[in-house]
């Protein structure tokens, strides 16, 4: 019915007109309408207007409003569809975060124990060297010492020999020979080293 074309459109609504008009005249002679009884003229009109209607509006306004209400609905689709696609890519993105930030925080604690091994292993380097170094200072020490003991001791046999000489020679009160004299009181002094070690 709504693909009517014009001209049956035309015709219908002018045979409504001559079938209505005979209808319309005999009701002004009767007096005023009554609503409730069935009225097959205005029946026929309010079809007529009706189908008219429904042309112009399928026509002119439901077209665009189907229109309308489809692209609002591809749009809200594509809307959702957008919202999932970014909660999606966000949730991803989050748990990456929390990927790297547990591999930051597993690779910082490696560093710590790492640096702890590390100082360790430097502290018992320094003790190790500080300890070689006291036992190097302690030897040089005592090899400081025997030589200074060494010397002393030789420094202490030049006195006794000088000593011995100077007192032989005024027991003899003559000048003997001083290299000569010297050897003579170093075998002495020696045998007498000798005979402390024998005890």
């Amino acid at each position: 019915m709504l693909a009517l074309s014009a001209r049956r459109i035309g015709a219908l609504a002018a045979l409504l007109a001559v079938t209505a008009s005979p209808a319309l005249a005999s009701e002004a002679a009767e007096g005023p309408p009554n609503l409730l009884d069935p009225n097959v003229g205005v029946m026929a009109w309010t079809l007529v207007i009706f189908v008219l209607l429904m042309v112009v509006l399928s026509k002119f306004a439901f077209k665009p409003l189907f229109a309308a209400v489809e692209a609002r609905e591809k749009a809200l689709e594509e809307a959702i569809e957008g919202a999932k696609r970014d909660r999606a890519a966000a949730e991803s993105l989050l748990a990456q975060q929390k990927a790297h930030l547990e591999t930051a925080r597993t690779e910082a604690q490696q560093i710590i124990a790492d640096s702890r091994a590390t100082a360790e292993k430097m502290r018992t380097d320094l003790l190790a060297q500080t300890k070689a170094q006291q036992e190097e200072m302690i030897e040089q020490a005592r090899r400081a010492i025997e030589g200074e003991k060494a010397a002393a001791i030789a420094a202490l046999r030049t006195e006794a020999i000088d000593l011995a000489i100077a007192g032989a020679s005024r027991v003899i009160e003559q000048n003997l020979d001083s290299t000569g004299n010297r050897q003579i009181v170093e075998s002495f002094l020696a045998s007498l080293d000798g005979a402390k070690g024998t005890r």
